[in-house]
């Protein structure tokens, strides 16, 4: 099967924007590729790993004669760049992202690009790593691609679109916007409002100092540290962009701990075994849908380290 795109460009060249760059040299070498970032300090370092044949110093020269432009740059930075790129775009070139809340981003694409293809999508992969030398061919490798086209949405486009994240080994999933954003309130962006939360409260304690929190760090507790290590910039804009599907997941959230912390109080084992239970059952399931490892450290000692 022939490429579904001859030439790919991608703006925002940290971990998933260099991990795209990597997956498309690997699995579909016969696709023109182009890259480049805001900062001259990737743009160099990213000249020196080679992440693609082309890096110049303007991002609009970085998509001219592109025919998909993948803007791999935080939320809340989608608008600038997409009005950074708009000189150099063919239009027909079709624009996506890797964002990981939609509807803000389909909106702030398609004011800063009027009358160009845009089908916004998610691959829900990554690693608390960040930069270009992050980036792993395999990244997203039997992980999940979320699109969400816009209601008139060319069927075709969606089709090619689809066609590129499979090649790259992702499974591709369609939903809008809107449903996109709450179901990731609740499985990605409370989990890392939680982690930042517990390892920020871990860290103030005055009765414990900040090296027995290292020093006696349980295995719960790493793996917040873990979560907790992403992007600053990049989840700041996420939960800005998202923040009615987060404040609400957080209001949910919020009483099933006091329906916990009532448990405690009055000693209801029963109630604390029957959530435990239900919970382990979700946490198979997600091993058994392949998108993460049983093994020790969740096999984590993959990829250098990384695993998303």
């Amino acid at each position: 099967m022939s490429a579904p795109f001859r030439h790919v460009a991608v703006i925002g060249l940290g971990l998933l924007g260099s991990s795209i760059l990597r997956a498309v040299g690997e699995l579909l070498p016969e696709v023109e590729t182009s890259g480049w970032d805001a900062s001259f300090d990737v743009r160099e370092r990213a000249r020196v790993i080679a992440l693609a044949p082309a890096i110049p110093d303007l991002a609009a020269e970085a998509v001219r004669g592109a025919d998909l432009v993948i803007l791999c740059v935080p939320v809340g930075a989608m608008g600038e760049a997409a009005r950074t790129i708009a000189p150099g775009l063919d239009p027909k070139a079709l624009v996506s992202d890797v964002g990981s809340s939609k509807a803000s981003v389909a909106k702030a694409l398609a004011e800063a690009l009027p009358g160009q293809s845009v089908i916004p999508a998610h691959p829900v992969a990554g690693t608390e790593h960040s930069g270009p030398d992050s980036g792993f061919a395999s990244l997203f490798r039997n992980r999940w691609c979320i699109m969400t086209p816009p209601e008139n949405a060319d069927e075709a486009l969606v089709a090619k679109l689809a066609a590129f994240w499979e090649a790259l080994g992702a499974r591709v999933e369609r939903m809008t916007a809107g449903h996109h954003d709450l179901v990731l309130a609740v499985t990605s962006h409370l989990p890392h409002l939680i982690a930042y939360t517990i390892v920020g409260t871990a860290s103030d304690l005055e009765d414990v100092t900040e090296s027995e929190v290292i020093k006696y760090s349980a295995g719960g507790f790493r793996d917040f540290t873990r979560i907790a290590a992403s992007d600053p910039t990049m989840w700041r804009d996420v939960f800005l962009s998202n923040k009615d599907a987060v404040l609400e997941m957080l209001q949910r959230f919020s009483e099933d701990l006091t329906a916990l912390q009532r448990a405690i109080r009055w000693d209801d084992g029963e109630k604390l075994f029957d959530l435990f239970t239900r919970t382990r059952a979700i946490r198979r399931s997600i091993i058994e849908e392949g998108q993460d490892d049983a093994r020790a450290d969740f096999g984590r000692a993959d990829h250098n380290g990384a695993k998303a």
